[in-house]
């Protein structure tokens, strides 16, 4: 999870300080409030890639940093093989087109 993104900012940082030459974060559910664009934009990272688990599309526009993971299908398929009686952890073995 990412609020203010303070932490991740400078985590980093310290990468790119100790000879990082790239710092992408993974995030699966960007909250993105208050200064988080804000530092993203100012930070050493090079990208930021957030699912849409929160809705954020407003604050992508802000940010050229930010790439968004569609997480719907794999949801829309993990509800339907509960409400089905199927096997759920199939999708951690192939997730769904």
């Amino acid at each position: 999870m990412a609020d203010t993104c303070g932490t991740l900012g400078l985590a980093a940082k310290t990468l790119v300080d100790n000879g990082a030459t790239a710092v992408y974060a993974i995030v699966t559910h960007g909250v993105l409030s208050g200064k988080a664009i804000s530092v993203i934009n100012n930070s050493v990272l090079t990208k930021v890639v957030v699912t849409n688990t929160i809705p954020h599309a407003d604050k992508k526009l802000l940010c050229s940093k930010i790439d968004t993971i569609d997480v719907a299908p794999t949801f829309a398929e993990a509800i339907r093989r509960n409400h089905n009686g199927e096997s759920v952890s199939w999708l951690f073995k192939r997730a769904p087109e």
